[in-house]
């Protein structure tokens, strides 16, 4: 039997997942990163994208956080994130419509318009559409 690795994903409002996994994938600011049983310590933040487990040679989970912190310990993995969904709930039509806004926006240089919230809007959808394009190829 493989060695696992509990992992807890909680977003402001609930707890998205508890379970244990082999492996652990996560967009961390500085890239992504890879967590395997004993890992050594490690606290980052995190930027909008997918956050994949693999449970085992049949089974893996994505979810989809907005930004947050990962926590790791040798025997357990957090992220707690701003907003966390099952990646199979995203919504495509959605995060278009969000995308579209978020460079309409961008665009219109006469609008008074807080570009860092428009751009951070834009990266959030961006992030969402690649999880859905990877859920459709199915890795």
């Amino acid at each position: 039997m493989a060695m696992t690795i509990q992992v807890e994903i909680v977003s402001a409002e609930k707890t998205i997942f508890s379970g244990k996994a082999e492996m652990v994938f996560a967009p961390a600011s500085m890239g992504e990163v890879g967590i395997s049983p004993r890992h050594s310590p490690l606290l980052t933040s995190l930027k909008p994208g997918e956050v994949r487990t693999h449970i085992d040679n049949k089974e893996d989970q994505s979810f989809f956080v907005s930004g947050g912190i990962l926590e790791v310990q040798p025997h357990k993995v957090s992220v707690l994130a701003d907003t966390a969904v099952r990646a199979n709930d995203l919504v495509e039509a959605a995060a278009l419509e969000a995308k579209e806004r978020a460079e309409k926006l961008l665009s219109d240089k006469k609008a008074d318009v807080d570009y860092a919230k428009a751009q951070a809007e834009l990266i959030e959808a961006m992030a969402q559409l690649r999880s859905i394009e990877r859920i459709r190829k199915g890795r």
